[in-house]
């Protein structure tokens, strides 16, 4: 799956600097969290007809957030990052018989 994870990773780069792109360039039509609550349109939202620049950040960030998920599902590791196992195993090391060792071993 190397090949898969190169090509997933070049399209997250793409899509995330074209978000960042496109974020940039819109106006401030609602000025932010105080358009939202005392905006000047008569919806408690403001306005939701957007124009395509808004749609289309839209959709990339749901295509970003899909290659978010797809890079996370490629590269998971299976017994690598087991926590249950590797809490074992430790626990398992550090259960020696501490009170049973001499006083050279603790210096």
């Amino acid at each position: 799956m190397g090949i898969l994870s190169i090509i997933l990773l070049v399209l997250f780069v793409i899509a995330s600097l074209l978000l960042i792109l496109l974020v940039l360039i819109q106006d401030e039509q609602g000025e932010g969290l105080g358009g939202i609550f005392g905006g000047a349109s008569n919806t408690p939202f403001g306005s939701r007809s957007g124009n395509v620049l808004t749609r289309f950040t839209s959709i990339l960030a749901a295509f970003f957030l899909i290659l978010s998920l797809g890079l996370a599902w490629v590269n998971r590791s299976t017994d690598k990052d087991d926590l249950l196992g590797s809490v074992k195993n430790s626990t398992e090391a550090e259960s020696t018989e501490w009170w049973n060792q001499t006083s050279q071993d603790k210096e």
